[in-house]
């Protein structure tokens, strides 16, 4: 077995060589938002699209539902992953999943886009980083 030499890019985890950092999932929690935007489909997409677009991401799709009597989850499937938001406007609250691939993604700009235009008051920001296998660091998926 082949041992990586010691440098911030490459670990080994269960016998495999492991990208580290390449991928990265936020999960942003805001709380105080308003009741409004959580409650507006339409404005919804808009904000997950201009979002996805501050990532430098594709979007691919974005499907959403309108919850009665209110709340709203929207999904924009992108070419590095997705994007998507929970609202319980009941609440005030919202959670918001980005997960990137790819070494130019821009997700904490996602974030703060996100919380401006939900008016948060407060917000919660946990990343979690993702460590695919080291053959996955030159492949490329096609966007149609």
């Amino acid at each position: 077995m082949d041992v990586p030499k010691k440098n911030k890019t490459f670990k080994v985890l269960n016998n495999e060589k492991k990208l580290v950092f390449q991928s990265r999932h936020f999960l942003l929690e805001l709380y105080g938002c308003d009741y409004e935007k959580l409650n507006d489909e339409s404005f919804l997409r808009c904000a997950l699209n201009n979002a996805a677009k501050l990532a430098n991401a594709t979007v691919l799709n974005l499907i959403s539902n309108k919850f009665e009597p209110q709340g709203v989850t929207a999904i924009a499937l992108l070419a590095e992953s997705h994007l998507s938001i929970h609202t319980w406007p009941e609440s005030h609250y919202s959670a918001v999943d980005i997960f990137t691939c790819g070494q130019n993604m821009k997700p904490d700009l996602s974030c703060k886009y996100l919380i401006e235009a939900l008016m948060a008051k407060e917000h919660l920001l946990r990343i979690i980083n993702r460590n695919p296998p080291l053959n996955m660091h030159d492949q490329a998926r096609a966007i149609n």
